[in-house]
């Protein structure tokens, strides 16, 4: 079953098709800027899911972040808990540089 991912900017949305299929089987929303991505909602529809779908989301969605060098925020839980299984995207996280003194 192979998933196609693509970008759709226009949505600010990544979407998943199965077997070449018109219909999106799933979604990764975000919010861009020029040096952070932020993915804020995932959703597979429930004829897909367990199929590998968010996760040839998530794979696509963070490889295109490295390729145009972005860090990510991942507030999206299906984002953040993939990552945190993938050790080799942990490093595209967004950390605060900003400290906080009494």
């Amino acid at each position: 079953m192979p998933v196609e991912v693509s970008d759709v900017p226009e949505a600010k949305r990544y979407e998943a098709r199965v077997d070449a299929e018109s219909k999106v089987a799933g979604i990764a929303d975000y919010i861009r800027t020029a040096e952070l991505v932020a993915f804020v909602h995932t959703e597979v529809e429930p004829e897909y899911e367990g199929r590998g779908v968010g996760s040839a989301l998530v794979r696509k969605a963070l490889d295109e972040a490295r390729a145009a060098n972005l860090r990510v925020l991942a507030t999206c839980p299906f984002f953040a808990g993939w990552i945190s299984r993938h050790p080799e995207y942990q490093e595209l996280l967004y950390q605060s540089r900003s400290s906080v003194s009494d």
